[in-house]
């Protein structure tokens, strides 16, 4: 399954570097909390995968957080995501 890569988790005056928000197209906080442990890589142009792991539902319209193990690039920005089924629920 894709996903586009949203935004960084930020607040007011702070930014996680390793949490960014997903739309996998969900529609509500319910269907997106489906995802909730599932594994998702960003893959670059040069074949470089940094993998994450989706860790809850963000809001209520459908959007996911996820944590990278390392932080993504900001050309990865509204880039595309592949969800897979590793990880535990």
């Amino acid at each position: 399954m894709k996903g586009i890569l949203v935004q960084f988790r930020r607040s007011r005056h702070r930014i996680h570097e390793k949490h960014y928000l997903i739309d996998l197209g969900c529609t509500t906080r319910d269907e997106a909390k489906k995802y909730v442990g599932k594994q998702v890589s960003w893959k670059s142009s040069s074949g470089k995968v940094i993998v994450g792991k989706i860790s809850d539902a963000h809001g209520n319209k459908g959007v996911v957080r996820a944590i990278f193990e390392k932080g993504l690039p900001g050309q990865a920005m509204t880039d595309e995501i592949e969800v897979s089924e590793g990880g535990k629920k």
